[in-house]
């Protein structure tokens, strides 16, 4: 195995973690102190590294060798002279092991002319071994036990095979530059996969649509990275996304036969955003027909199963992601959420779902089911690549004014709230209200939901069992899709122009050409006259008064930093039986506040349960800072067993 190029870069990253510099009057200062400092004759290097000795050569050799072993890939290395290893003798051993191309590097203590330089900067490049400050290389500094720990951890992660399933997107990434993969074998990878279990063997059914550019595409964004590098983080990253999401040059049916041959000129503004960024849009995903229900049934793409079973659903609408993702069909996807529909199926497919803030990312070009409480958001596998997709597809539009909201409230990147110790002081309301044991359906979700509450606490979070006001009366109020759609609806088919195939509901009912178990409800939509209703106003105005306020009382009267419950009351239900999931979901679309689905456990009968964080307008970074805190101290995503 042939290596080249350089891993992702860590800006002043060091060898070691918990390094010492000491100096000749006996004072101790931490490395990531001294990496400012100004070298001087009073300073010198530890031989010892948090209290451990210097290694053996031969124990260097050895630990090397594990790695190797350890990672299944062939080993071979020079017996290295002396008892001990210098740094500079490592660097050299390494880079003819690993056949790493010397490169040129900047230290002030490696001489250009030295003969080590070359392979000093070929490991400092690969994020191997990096100075101990940004101009200090110490290539006589002598190896100690910490400092090869770290190192064969590093080695190990570096000479590993690569391995598709569960990848991460920094994963790929670092594959990627490695030299390990191309986006292009990348994308065949995931089309390989799509077609062994998408479209036979145990046909999820997930996967409606496949772009038909996409090795083109990835070929060429493989030429963009060898010329000039990544754009970021999701340069040629495959992602799949809801067909409801607007693109050019794929057909967006919103799973109904009516619209299989519709193109739109645009890509809807979060695909644009996406592209931007360097992801590859892979493919269209199968979701409820229209958005309208929870079970991922379409006219267009028919019934989408549960990886993880089956006979069960995937949830929905946006089931199709969320089967998709699970299944590892894609690295990320990205789904809609009116009620639910981003977060129930991430938690029936053991994913973590983002619901944004209302104004967060443009709904501009998505098929609207009621633009009142529409979003777009990611689904993903873990927390740090949901962040990532937030950061490429949050912003303002113009041409969606609920964004201009959010102007001035984006982080620099969602990927800096990622604190493994991010619950560590943190207090979280427990909403016991909406943990329902009922039922025995319930009583599963319940028994995983308070078992992840023990586990918050146990991650150093203070649970603060709360009652949300007025909750009864937010429950009573109903979800504006019933109200909006008809007339929203519309407005979409007629900013198609005249290549749309109808230019109104009135048209598709005409037609027949949908779901027919959707047809009182399209019909009840498509009698609504006008929204100049007092009810409807109302219920606008009134909804998300008393829903904002309570939930910002409750968490201004405990002091919270986020409020927790099971995103649905009951796992995934099966096929022909009905899915029932409970009133919970609604607290984010009624007031408009962010929530987010992380994977809580299993069922006893294996079905993947979520729970969901929910926080105050804008303040995803926080939601993203306790889900990641718990998912790295829980890993309860497991992949399903049917697609490995």
């Amino acid at each position: 195995m042939t290596y080249h190029g350089s891993v992702l870069k860590k800006s002043g990253a060091l060898l070691l973690a918990g390094a010492v510099i000491a100096t000749t009057w006996g004072e101790t200062v931490p490395l990531a102190s001294a990496a400012t400092a100004t070298p001087s004759s009073k300073t010198t290097v530890a031989t010892v590294s948090a209290g451990k000795a210097p290694v053996t050569a031969t124990a260097f050799v050895q630990a090397m060798e594990e790695a190797a072993t350890l990672a299944g890939v062939p080993f071979s290395m020079d017996k290295l002279s002396g008892t001990t290893v210098q740094r500079k003798d490592a660097a050299l051993a390494l880079q003819t092991w690993l056949k790493l191309e010397s490169t040129p590097e900047s230290f002030k203590d490696v001489p250009d002319q030295a003969s080590f330089a070359g392979a000093v900067g070929a490991l400092n490049t690969a994020g191997l071994m990096k100075g101990y400050t940004d101009s200090l290389f110490l290539p006589n500094g002598v190896l100690t036990q910490n400092d090869v720990a770290i190192l064969k951890d590093r080695i190990y992660n570096y000479i590993k095979p690569f391995v598709l399933e569960e990848a991460t997107i920094t994963d790929l990434q670092a594959a990627m530059t490695q030299g390990k993969l191309t986006s292009k074998e990348l994308v065949q990878k995931y089309l390989d996969r799509i077609e062994k279990y998408d479209d036979q063997g145990v046909s999820i059914n997930a996967v409606l649509t496949l772009n038909p550019e996409a090795l083109k595409i990835a070929e060429t964004l493989d030429e963009e990275r060898a010329a000039q590098g990544p754009r970021g983080p999701l340069h040629g990253i495959p992602v799949l996304v809801k067909d409801n999401f607007d693109t050019n040059d794929m057909p967006t049916t919103a799973g109904c036969i009516c619209l299989k041959d519709s193109v739109p000129a645009h890509d809807a503004e979060q695909v644009k955003k996406l592209k931007a960024a360097g992801a590859i849009i892979l493919g269209k995903t199968n979701l409820h027909e229209f958005a309208f229900g929870i079970t991922t049934s379409s006219s267009l793409g028919g019934q989408t199963l549960n990886p993880y079973a089956l006979d069960h659903y995937p949830g929905g609408s946006s089931g199709g992601t969320g089967a998709a993702i699970a299944s590892n069909f894609a690295a990320a996807g990205m789904g809609t959420d009116t009620g639910g529909s981003i977060r129930i199926p991430s938690s029936f497919n053991s994913l973590v779902g983002i619901r944004p803030t209302i104004g967060l990312s443009s709904r501009e070009g998505i098929i609207p089911l009621a633009l009142t409480q529409d979003v777009g958001g990611p689904m993903a596998r873990t927390v740090s690549d949901a962040a990532i997709m937030l950061d490429a597809t949050a912003g303002y539009d113009k041409n969606d004014v609920a964004t201009a909201y959010a102007v001035g409230k984006i982080p620099s990147s969602y990927t800096d709230f990622l604190d493994i110790s991010g619950l560590k002081g943190a207090r979280i309301g427990v909403a016991t209200e909406l943990i329902p044991s009922t039922k025995a359906e319930e009583k599963a979700v319940a028994d995983v939901i308070n078992n992840a509450v023990e586990e918050l606490k146990s991650l150093g979070a203070t649970a603060v069992p709360i009652s949300i006001p007025n909750l009864a009366e937010i429950n009573k109020y109903p979800s504006l899709s019933g109200y909006e759609f008809k007339f929203q609806l519309n407005d979409y088919l007629d900013s198609l122009g005249e290549d749309a195939p109808y230019h109104s509901l009135s048209e598709i009912i005409a037609s027949g050409q949908f779901d027919k178990s959707q047809e009182q409800s399209m019909k009840t939509r498509d009698a609504r006259e006008t929204l100049e209703t007092t009810e409807y106003k109302d219920i606008v105005l009134k909804r998300t008064q008393v829903t904002r306020e309570s939930l910002l009382k409750v968490m201004a009267d405990n002091n919270l930093d986020a409020i927790i419950y099971p995103t649905s009351t009951q796992a995934a239900g099966v096929i022909g039986e009905g899915q029932n999931s409970g009133g919970n979901n609604r607290l984010s679309p009624f007031s408009g506040f962010p929530a987010i689905t992380v994977p809580a456990g299993f069922t006893t009968d294996g079905l993947p349960v979520g729970m969901e964080f929910l926080g105050r307008a804008f303040d995803e970074g926080t939601l993203i800072k306790l889900a990641y805190s718990y998912e790295q101290g829980t890993h309860h995503r497991q992949a399903p067993k049917l697609t490995p």
